[in-house]
């Protein structure tokens, strides 16, 4: 028996793939840290101290709202493929419960000492946290992240969708303040956005990595197939809900002005023009499935469509840190 080396072209690949992860995650970081001053910038308005760090600590969050979320939309998708392979890849579901813990932890801190970033655990008044409903919402993610890690080790999996369900109201409710008009229409719209985009996110994500564990096997298509026909519907529901956000924070007549003169504007015009470049790469991936002689050719656009989206997570993170605009 003789040991050979590894060639260049066997080893490049994965390096070069590592190296686009680590380049990704790099510049996915930099849009909530220095995202709110340049979204500032020549708008008079003021930010909160920490701006970028709250930025940060919740796309860490909403990222780890997808992952398993997507995890179980997709095995439920696959379950209706006839035919499909039962192998999995492994799941990522308690890796991500634990991320979204640290994060949800890291922001209850925050409320704890008066929406301030604290300089020292003296600073943190955790009893406070019962006295207010931002801080009751805080602890309530805490521990439907904590729920949701023990559920993602348990024999069954997917009760893991009851403290994620929790998460995702919890972050409705405290997107609308009850001092705000309506907050429970708000609400009723961030939620339905919220878990549209968890699903849509967190499935493709999923899809793909299951594609990759069947290699090529001719199911793969229509599961792809499947989620696409899907995702169609949740396209729809994330516009219908996007807009009419939108249009309660920002009355039609001045949505124009505000879209380039207040930094929310800004940010939300950057995740429009983002969403619109995810629609673009899944009607690629869906002509490519209907016409492609080989459908999972389909899987290069979808992976485009993945980045794309964990991009418009990081603007839509951004978004929660900056100063809601003012009815005019």
């Amino acid at each position: 028996m003789s040991l050979t080396r590894p060639t260049a072209d066997a080893v490049r690949p994965g390096a070069g793939r590592a190296v686009a992860v680590l380049v990704l995650v790099a510049v996915a970081a930099l849009i909530p840290l220095l995202g709110p001053r340049v979204a500032l910038e020549g708008t008079g308005e003021a930010v909160a101290p920490g701006a970028g760090g709250i930025a940060m600590l919740r796309t860490v969050l909403f990222v780890a709202l997808c992952i398993p979320a997507g995890e179980l939309f997709a095995a439920r998708l696959a379950r209706r493929v006839p035919g499909a392979p039962t192998e999995a890849p492994r799941s990522w579901a308690p890796y991500a419960a634990a991320a979204g813990f640290v994060a949800a932890l890291g922001l209850a801190s925050v409320v704890a000492t008066g929406n301030l970033v604290p300089r020292s655990p003296a600073d943190i008044d955790v009893g406070g946290l019962y006295e207010t409903r931002d801080g009751m919402l805080a602890l309530l993610e805490v521990n439907a992240f904590a729920a949701a890690g023990l559920c993602a080790l348990s024999r069954r999996p997917t009760t893991q969708a009851w403290p994620l369900a929790a998460v995702a109201v919890a972050e409705a409710l405290r997107a609308h303040p009850t001092t705000e008009h309506t907050p429970l229409a708000g609400s009723g719209l961030t939620l339905v956005h919220v878990v549209c985009a968890a699903l849509w996110t967190g499935g493709l994500f999923h899809v793909l990595r299951m594609l990759r564990r069947w290699d090529g096997a001719e199911a793969g298509a229509a599961l792809l197939g499947l989620y696409a026909r899907v995702a169609a519907v949740l396209l729809a529901a994330l516009t219908a809900t996007g807009v009419w956000s939108t249009l309660r924070r920002m009355p039609p007549g001045t949505v124009l002005e505000q879209l380039t003169m207040t930094a929310y504007g800004r940010t939300l015009l950057a995740k429009v023009l983002l969403v619109a470049v995810v629609a673009v790469l899944a009607l690629v991936s869906r002509v490519r499935l209907t016409r492609a002689s080989d459908p999972l050719s389909a899987c290069s656009p979808a992976r485009a469509e993945v980045v794309a989206l964990g991009l418009v997570v990081a603007v839509s993170a951004l978004l929660t840190a900056l100063p809601v605009p003012i009815r005019w």
